[in-house]
């Protein structure tokens, strides 16, 4: 029961002011007397308070009825409270049938004489609420008294306090339209003693008269014989809580709408909530104690429990995958067995993650044995052993292990229910299935497990249809079939006479199978007496009507042979193995290949490539990804084969024949064979399928491992050092970038961000550049504007990067202004104590993560008024300053970052989860102050990856601890603490996990403070290092109890801090120590005691490595986008003319290298001035004959006999890897194809000429903007160039040019003629005049109103509703027309029931054409359209 039960009737509440109300006609306030009852809230009228006295025995009467007596039976209350509610049906249908104020009001206009009571009060408008002290007086019950007894008595009894009380459904009836819904609380909010008023108006409607008319006798006579009344009340019930839920209206606006039964899924979407990670799954894991990547990785599997057989198997046979590919000695493999159980207990029964491990379980994860020596006689006390220790699992290999124990538990949780379903058959139908019984439970593969599958749905098919009947489900037990598996034909086979025939084959497949693979005993083929087709023609075989020759009955027999073999879960497993041991990969071109991939596409090195091994692209996975993405483009087939197919062939052909000499036994051997052949067949298809696939993904693994590992590297530098201080400082940083601009012409921007990360200067350059003293040249004005900015500032380093390859040159200018002005560095005192500063450091930055800063969320947040370039800077110089954080910063976009060439063959989702354990196992490295966490969101980026936590966990612990307070004191507050009154922000198990990765800066003023929580030392060897200071110390146990005893457990090592001897743990002897823990609690604690001593003496020093300049290679593919395999000598690219010289040319390509062409490459005809052949932005394709990575520099050549020769990539192939026959053949195909077409290649003086076919050009100008231009050869010879223009998307106009008045062949017309009615002078003229017009009126076109955005098809469905919508009006629209570019469609219809009508729109330069006739702009054509359209009709109508 709750408060809406208890008040009974009760008005919606407005927000008007509880005490006072407003009189609207004096403008008098005054304190309310009427319209709310006191006690509980009850509305009074002045009817109920002049029939007060009148009542008292309807009253008498309502408490007879309704009060409950002790004594009462439970089936008699029952009786009454279903009496109750029919009474309360027959009310509402009372109600339903009288008259309300309106009616009444009807009445009386229709009949003037008819006469109304009237009442002195005014009517009401709203209703009021109570005041808060009287609804304080009476409150609902509590929680503790939910389950009372007497509930229903005290509502009864609230009932009948009110003997005067006018029928309330009335009263909820008159005003229930009217009242509204206001807040008198603060920002519209209503107060909290009015939140817990319900507001909903019951349906418990009490001390209502029966109105039957009727005694009791008869009443119960009238029951005999029509019943109780309450056959409906199940719907009734419905209605009710329909009704309730309709009333319980709650308003997301309000922020006390939780506490009253508001959630988050009410409010918001489920895609919100999932991206906010605000669901109830995301609730349940923040509150479960277990790592969350625990429990996301295992979610499929969190109702599987492992038995300890199981347990066992999983340790053995992740050591087995593992194990290949170690390389270490055979007799370390026990040791790795057992690392990898111990691993795995770990894991799975104490839950700990993979940084726990590594950094304190890590003794476990290395072999260490003692190994004799010769004594040394001249060193008597020397030790007569060494240690000599092994690693036998490393990082990656830990995260692989806890990739297969999920694989594992998928392949226990498939073979359990697949022995679940083989056990629930058995106990249906009592037999015995020795293949079953035999591979089910030494399935270690899920390809072997679904062997099984497949065989025990066609085996026992029929059985798993009565069972899944049984189950009254589809499936037996989850086990689905695989699509198309149905065996109805088998299973006809199998259930008539001619299975005799099958079994007259005298070897059954698991038998074969088992003969193949040498397993068991062997089994002897058997040979019939009769010869095949005489045994089908036989009665004891024949089964009409299906069966009734003896060619069916040994078709089907052969085919039920054939698929027996083929699902024989041992034949399966023998042609697997082959396959891997002997298969071979061939790569076929198709039809699409042989014209897309010619010498210079990404896909020629395998376009013929043939026989490769698996082993082949074990060491080049990306190759057999590139495959796979070309076959998917269907550019080539990829065929998998065995290399000796036909010999494996032979031998199963005599292990399936049999020995015998005879006419039958060579009859019953022919069809052994062919059975055989059959089933040889179907095998290759699905192995195939099987091993391309198990070899994707390993392919895949690979290159994902591979980033990950250039990740790590990425992620393992500390920030950039400054001189003279310790690793891990961070620098103060002044980032300098020129972004995309030419250097020397646009500006240059810079930003000054301190150490602490905050940008507090940032502006623009100008005018940089250094002048020429000799020739009385000055410096640019802010040279001197950069000199006072780093003498103001003093910065660490300077950074700088950008987008092109000009950011080379602003390096050099830099460079040289920190040399000519002699720029310095911060002062910083050198080994001697001496002040001194050094040259400033100028380094060119990685700007992988800042070009995603630069225009990224949270970039824009946090410098909202920044320009792009200047975010960009900021970017650069927050990566100096700690990569880590900055890669953190990203989250799921780190997946845009370029790590491996092949990256973009791998799924994104399978990236992502490889680069988060690289950057999971830094952040553990270098920890995390958890209380700079809590204060700046940079470091609150880094807690998803601590060990045990993750994005919610994260969340979750940052909420606690700003509820604790805002800080942290001591690792241990992180589970709570009681007497603190301190929420606990994570579970003991998450604790554990996390806690020596949270570390809280040690404070030595404060005496509460640990040491040990400034450190990698886990809080359960706290012992260990307390007692390791107390004996550097030589403290005895009596020192130690006094120290601590005064100061608390942390003070033995605070004292070894404040008298500053840590170096003294250095004497101590841990290996005595290390062997002692483990005899006697068998802790392997040597390494631990290790990593103890190095934090007492410097407490989380950074390990990571120094920050890492790019090298010369990773600079040039930054600044041009171009790698060695992209970019080399000989490569025939085009470049753009610069400048045209006397003796030389100026070139530059496309991704911004610049070079020269010196006289004697520019043409063999030395008689011929360079200004002759070229001018300047010509586009040529020149040969590069040198390039000089550093400094981005190339030299090019631009004679005809080198242009043709072009370098050829060299591959390294083994013979017999090409097939050099194809593709002579294809090329000679391909020559004949191009001869028959007659195309001269031409080369043509415009940066927008391009040696392209229709199809290329389509193609370049698919990513460009809607009117960007092509200018290219044409095939009608070399009189005519074709212009291919974007129109609109995936729709392109070719424009054919007539060159006229050419001077030779191969130079431009003087005269250019379109169509034979536009000419033009030049190139730029006919873009401009001719194709950028069409452009413009293009965009008139479709950003007009009545143009229409889809096809013409959709435009006339939008006539049609429109004209249904609007009978009597016309509507035209325009669309494009997307088979003859340039042409729009202008669509009409006038009327509903008129025909739809199109006519064709011609864009032409400067115009539209429609019907011959010319229209300037849009609003031309319309009219003009109208008027035609009017003509037309009139003309119709004469």
């Amino acid at each position: 029961m709750s408060a809406r039960d208890l008040i009974v009737g009760e008005a919606e509440l407005d927000s008007q002011e509880e005490d006072e109300s407003f009189d609207e006609e004096t403008g008098e306030v005054r304190l309310k007397t009427n319209g709310v009852n006191g006690l509980n809230g009850h509305i009074d009228d002045s009817s109920e308070e002049e029939d007060d006295d009148d009542d008292e025995e309807a009253a008498a009467a309502i408490r007879k009825d309704f009060i409950v007596e002790d004594d009462e039976e439970p089936e008699e209350r029952e009786r009454k409270r279903r009496e109750r509610k029919k009474r309360r049906r027959e009310e509402r249908e009372e109600e339903e049938a009288g008259l309300d104020e309106e009616d009444f009001d009807l009445i009386g206009e229709a009949n003037p004489e008819f006469e109304r009571r009237t009442t002195n009060e005014p009517k009401l408008k709203r209703l009021k609420r109570g005041h808060k002290e009287d609804r304080d007086e009476h409150k609902p019950k509590g929680v503790e008294n939910i389950f009372d007894s007497e509930e229903e008595d005290e509502d009864d009894y609230h009932n009948q306090r009110q003997p005067h009380r006018a029928d309330p459904r009335n009263q909820r009836d008159e005003f229930a339209d009217f009242i509204e819904e206001d807040f008198d609380g603060p920002d519209g909010a209503p107060d909290d003693d009015d939140a817990d008023i319900a507001r909903t108006t019951g349906r418990t409607y009490t001390g209502i008269k029966d109105a039957t008319g009727l005694d009791e006798a008869a009443l119960e006579d009238m029951k005999e014989a029509f019943g109780e009344g309450d056959e409906y009340d199940w719907a009734l019930n419905i209605q009710d809580q329909e009704d309730e839920a309709e009333q319980h209206v709650i308003d997301p606006e309000d922020p006390d709408a939780i506490a009253k039964g508001l959630e988050l899924k009410d409010v918001f979407e489920p895609s919100q909530l999932a991206e906010k990670l605000l669901t109830d799954e995301d609730n349940s894991i923040r509150a479960v104690d277990v790592p969350e990547r625990f429990q996301l990785a295992r979610k499929p599997y969190k109702d599987l429990l492992l038995t300890d057989d199981q347990f066992k198997e999983r340790g053995n046979w992740i050591a087995d995958l593992l194990w290949d590919r170690k390389g270490l000695p055979s007799e370390l493999k026990d040791p790795f067995r057992k690392a990898v159980a111990k691993v795995l207990e770990f894991m799975a029964v104490d839950e700990y993650e993979v940084p726990f491990i590594i950094q304190h379980r890590k003794d476990w994860l290395i072999h260490s044995q003692k190994i004799p020596v010769t004594p040394d006689p001249s060193n008597p006390g020397a030790p007569d052993t060494v240690l000599d220790a092994k690693k036998l699992l490393t990082h990656s290999e830990l995260w692989r292990i806890a990739e297969f124990d999920l694989k594992f538990r998928a392949l226990v949780e498939k073979r359990n229910a697949l022995t679940e379903t083989y056990t629930r058959l058995q106990d249906m139908d009592d037999f015995q299935d020795d293949i079953l019984k035999d591979m089910l439970p030494t399935a270690t593969t899920m390809e072997e497990l679904q062997d099984v599958q497949d065989y025990l749905h066609f085996q026992y098919a029929s059985r798993l249809a009565d069972l899944a009947a049984m189950n009254a489900s589809s499936t037996a037990n989850g086990i689905h079939r695989r699509p198309g598996s149905s065996k109805a034909l088998f299973e006809r086979v199998r259930s008539s006479k001619v299975y005799g025939l099958v079994r007259a084959f005298g070897i059954t497949a698991d038998a074969f199978a088992q003969n193949a693979l040498k397993e068991g005993r062997p089994h002897y083929t058997e040979d019939p007496n009769e010869r095949p087709d005489d045994l089908a023609d036989s009665e004891n075989i024949m089964d009409p009507p299906d069966y009734s020759t003896g060619a069916q009955c040994l078709k089907a027999a052969k085919a039920m042979f054939a698929e027996e073999i083929f699902l024989s879960p041992r034949m399966r497993k023998l042609m697997r193995k082959a396959y891997y041991q002997d298969g071979v990969i061939d790569c076929f071109r198709t039809e699409k290949g042989l014209r897309r991939i010619d010498e210079n596409h990404p896909y020629y090195d395998f376009k013929y490539l043939r026989n490769q091994q698996m082993r082949d692209f074990a060491r080049q996975p990306d190759l057999f990804l590139r495959m796979i993405r070309a076959e998917e483009e269907g550019l080539v087939e990829i065929k998998i084969r065995m290399q000796n197919a036909e010999s494996f062939r032979k031998k199963l052909y005599s292990v399936i024949e049999s020995d015998n000499f005879s006419e039958v036994a060579d009859a019953w051997n022919r069809e052994r064979r062919e059975v055989l052949d059959m089933a040889i067949l179907k095998l290759n298809k699905i192995m195939a399928r099987g091993v391309k696939e198990n070899l994707k993904n390993e392919c895949e693994d690979q290159v994902a491992q591979r980033c990950r590992e250039e990740f790590t590297k990425r992620l393992d530098q500390a920030p950039y050092k400054p001189k003279g201080m310790q690793l891990g400082t961070i620098p103060r940083v002044l980032a300098i970038s020129n972004g995309a601009g030419a250097f020397g012409r646009e500006a240059v921007c810079w930003a000054w961000v301190e150490e602490d990360g905050r940008v507090l200067e940032n502006g623009k350059f100008t005018d940089l550049f250094l002048g020429d003293p000799e020739r009385g040249q000055e410096d640019g004005v802010d040279v001197k504007a950069l000199v006072k900015l780093v003498e103001r500032r003093k910065p660490d380093v300077i950074g700088l990067s950008g987008f092109s390859a000009d950011t080379r040159k602003l390096y050099k200018l830099l460079e040289e202004i920190i040399e000519r002005k002699d720029l310095r560095g911060a002062e910083y005192e050198d080994e001697d104590g001496i002040e001194r500063t050094d040259k400033l450091d100028l380094v060119i930055v990685n700007d992988e993560v800042a070009r995603l800063y630069q225009t990224s969320q949270r970039a824009m947040l946090e410098h909202p008024g920044f320009a792009p370039l200047t975010r960009y800077c900021v970017g650069l110089a927050k990566y100096l300053q700690n990569p880590l954080k900055e890669y953190a910063a990203l989250a799921k976009d780190i997946i845009s970052i370029t790590l491996d060439p092949a990256q973009s063959y791998v799924p994104q989702e399978k990236i992502f989860r490889f680069l988060e354990t690289a950057l999971v196992d830094i952040v553990n490295l270098v920890g995390v102050e958890i209380n700079d966490a809590v204060s700046d969101w940079y470091t609150a980026n880094l807690l998803p990856y601590v060990s045990g936590l993750g994005p919610r966990k994260a969340q979750q612990l940052l909420k606690v601890i700003n509820l604790n307070g805002g800080s942290v004191g001591t690792r241990a507050e992180l589970v709570g603490d009681a007497d603190q009154q301190r929420i606990g922000a994570v579970g003991p198990r998450v604790w554990a996990n996390c806690a020596s990765f949270l570390y809280i800066d040690f404070d030595s003023s404060d005496q509460d403070a640990d040491y040990l929580d400034n450190t990698r030392v886990h809080p359960e060897d706290y012992e260990l290092g307390r007692k390791m200071a107390a004996d550097a110390l030589e403290l005895d146990e009596e020192d130690i109890e006094a120290e601590t005893s005064e100061n608390g457990l942390g003070a033995i090592v605070r004292k070894l801090v404040r008298d500053d001897q840590q170096e003294k743990v250095n004497d101590l002897i841990l290996e005595e120590y290390a062997e002692q823990l483990e005899r006697n609690f068998n802790q392997r604690k040597r390494a631990t005691l290790e990593t103890i001593r190095a934090e007492l003496q410097v407490p989380y020093e950074e390990l990571r490595d120094n920050f890492t300049l790019l090298s010369s290679e990773e600079i040039f593919t930054m600044f041009t986008g171009e790698t060695r395999d992209t970019l080399y000598e000989g490569m025939v690219v085009p470049a753009s003319i610069k400048k045209v010289g006397e003796d030389y040319i100026e070139a530059r390509m496309d991704c911004g290298i610049e070079g020269t062409i010196p006289l004697s490459e520019i043409s063999s005809r030395s008689d011929i001035s360079p200004r002759q052949l070229f001018q300047q932005f010509q586009t040529v394709q020149a040969k590069i004959m040198y390039l000089n990575r550093k400094t981005l520099a190339a030299t090019f050549s631009l004679r005809e006999e080198e242009v043709r020769n072009p370098a050829k990539k060299e591959h390294d192939r083994m013979p017999g890897d090409w097939d050099d026959a194809q593709e002579r053949a294809d090329k000679e195909s391909m020559k004949e194809k191009n001869d028959v077409s007659g195309r001269t290649q031409r080369v043509v003086k415009h940066p927008l000429f391009k040696p392209y076919n229709s199809a290329q050009a389509q193609e370049f100008l698919g990513s460009q903007a809607r009117g960007d231009v092509v200018i290219r050869p044409s095939s009608k010879g070399v009189d005519h160039l074709a212009v291919t223009w974007k129109v609109s998307d995936n729709i392109y106009q070719h424009i054919d040019v007539l060159e006229l008045d050419k001077s030779s062949q191969f130079s431009s017309g003087g005269t250019l003629k379109i169509g034979g009615k536009y000419t033009y002078t030049d190139l730029d003229e006919l873009i401009v005049n001719h194709v950028k017009a069409m452009a413009k009126k293009v965009d008139e076109m479709m950003l007009d109103e009545k143009y229409q955005n889809g096809s013409k098809a959709e435009t006339e469905r939008w006539l049609s509703t429109y004209t249904e919508a609007n009978p009597k009006r016309s509507v035209y629209a325009f669309c494009i027309d997307p088979k003859h570019p340039g042409y729009f469609f202008l669509c009409f219809k006038a009327g509903q029931h008129a025909q739809l009508q199109s006519w064709p729109v011609k864009v032409v330069p400067q115009a539209f054409e429609l019907q011959r006739n010319m229209y300037p702009s849009m609003m031309a054509l319309c009219n003009g359209f109208k008027l035609l359209f009017t003509n037309m009709q009139s003309g119709k109508r004469r």
